[in-house]
């Protein structure tokens, strides 16, 4: 190469140079990305348009932090059942293409007499792993009707074992698995007692199939009872309300604080279509564990009764009572033999606080009671005739209360009859009219005495009040009735103030407290 090419090659080198060095500070990264990508712009603004506040990054941070540190220990469970069905049953062909049946709940097919056969299902839920050897909470309706080798639980990391039930106690629709494994994380059981309306939470589970799925709210209310979740009238509802959406399948999921504590076990839905439509319900804690540490002992719930028919106290009955606010649970009726009997408890009590802690509905009286065991002792406070009184109470088994049995079946004397009073009576300004004791009454209501009531207008202060057709009302402020006119003389003189009647029914007896209007219509 000779000198004059050497010098044309350094100057063209060094031209080069300048030239990029212009390049890059006149367009920049995004100037040269545009001119090598044919002009593409970039999209989007350059910043996002808030600056997030710390308080809303430490919310969001707690929320992502409870979501990552439970879901090990949040389970799928899915469970194959077996129902007997008839061999020879036709298949409805109108519900093969997803058109509705004839609403015999058969499906509309036909059975013509062949043997019965077993049909397989599946359904599933959740769970929550409680101790790292393997024990899982759940829902008794998930696992109830399940195949004794039918149960499988499934992790978020997708590990799945068979597991065994250990037991369950459908009046709280607890139940308790156990599957063999070790090293497991175990969620940190809270204090449902703690829990306050408008509280945030958690709710994880696996709605629709759907693992690991997490979802937030508040707390709604608390102590909500008389869903009708159950059919057992000693079933116990006293559950925590949120709008964290729950679905089918969230059944045994957890329900969860900002401190990742478990606080309660999703298990029903408020819906009027079996999907999330604004509300949950979950079990509190503290009721599931009680009966947890049961079935992990011996596999059954050893729980403690009073042995009374209860309701919460309303504004009516409260004014009859002389409480000075609507507070408590009445005593409808002492059970036979029951430990409320033993320790002296009587109809027309009113309970205000168990263990020194108040209660109000008839719900928190229950679940209260049920966190003990038969044989150990609770104290009540008690109002009786504008009295407080104290009550210690020795619990029993279930099976030691029987039925409530019709005390006012002794009748009364020729002298306390009224020869007047035999036909029927309406209570119009009420709504409702009674008549002697019929044959079917007796039959229908195990009694001997009291008057049956024929009539219950719809929407009436009766109705209101509990009063319905083919009851029989026995006494009257305490006082025996068996005629019709006995009961109207007994309304006439409580005209302006409350009476209060105790009504027998099949499942029982009760206080009814109707306010007697001053003047008769």
């Amino acid at each position: 190469m000779n000198k004059r090419t050497l010098v044309t090659a350094i100057m063209l080198i060094g031209v080069g140079i300048i030239f990029g060095v212009v390049l890059v500070s006149n367009f920049g990264n995004s100037g040269l990305t545009s001119l090598f990508a044919g002009g593409v712009k970039d999209i989007g603004a350059k910043a996002p348009p808030v600056v997030t506040s710390e308080v809303v990054r430490a919310l969001n941070d707690a929320h992502i932090n409870v979501a990552r540190s439970v879901n090990p220990a949040v389970v799928s469970i899915n469970v194959i059942t077996e129902t007997k069905v008839s061999k020879n049953r036709i298949p409805d062909i109108f519900k093969f293409f997803g058109m509705p049946d004839d609403g015999s709940g058969q499906g509309g097919g036909e059975d013509n007499g062949g043997k019965d056969q077993t049909e397989k299902s599946e359904g599933a839920g959740s769970g929550v792993v409680i101790t790292d050897d393997g024990y899982i909470v759940t829902n008794n309706h998930v696992v109830e009707d399940a195949k004794a080798d039918g149960i499988k639980v499934i992790f978020s990391d997708k590990k799945e074992y068979k597991a065994k039930l250990i037991g369950r106690d459908p009046l709280t629709d607890v139940a308790v698995l156990k599957i063999e494994a070790t090293g497991l994380y175990a969620v940190h059981l809270g204090n449902s007692d703690n829990v306050q309306v408008g509280e945030m939470v958690i709710a994880v589970g696996n709605p629709l199939g759907l693992h690991s799925t997490v979802t937030s709210g508040i707390v709604s209310a608390l102590g909500r009872g008389a869903l009708g979740l159950n059919r057992d009238n000693y079933a116990i509802e006293n559950f925590i309300q949120v709008d964290a959406a729950i679905n089918p399948g969230n059944s045994g999921g957890g329900l969860f604080n900002l401190q990742g504590s478990l606080i309660g076990i999703n298990t029903a839905i408020a819906s009027r279509t079996g999907y999330f439509s604004g509300y949950g319900f979950a079990i509190p804690v503290n009721l599931a564990k009680a009966v947890i540490l049961d079935i992990m002992e011996d596999g059954k719930v050893d729980r403690g009764y009073i042995g009374v028919q209860i309701r919460s106290v309303d504004e009516v009955i409260a004014k009859s009572m002389k409480l000075d606010k609507v507070a408590g649970v009445l005593v409808d009726n002492v059970l036979p033999d029951g430990a409320a009997m033993k320790a002296g408890l009587e109809s027309g009590d009113v309970i205000l606080e168990l263990d020194g802690v108040s209660v109000n509905t008839s719900n928190e009286l229950q679940s209260r009671v049920v966190m003990h065991r038969a044989g150990e002792s609770i104290k009540l406070k008690i109002w009786r005739d504008g009295k407080l009184i104290s009550k210690s109470v020795t619990l029993q088994p279930r099976d030691k209360d029987k039925l409530a049995s019709d005390d006012a079946k002794k009748g009364l004397t020729d002298d306390e009859m009224d020869t007047d009073s035999g036909k029927p009576v309406s209570f119009k300004q009420l709504g409702f009219t009674v008549g002697m004791l019929t044959e079917k009454a007796k039959k229908d209501n195990d009694v001997e005495t009291g008057v049956v009531i024929t009539k219950v207008e719809q929407f009436s202060e009766a109705a209101e009040r509990g009063l319905f057709p083919n009851a029989v009302i026995l006494k009257a402020d305490k006082q025996n009735i068996q005629t019709p006119g006995q009961l109207k003389k007994a309304f006439d003189a409580k005209r302006g103030d409350i009476i209060r009647l105790q009504l027998k029914t099949k499942e029982g007896t009760r206080l009814i407290f109707i306010e007697v209007p001053k003047e008769n219509s």
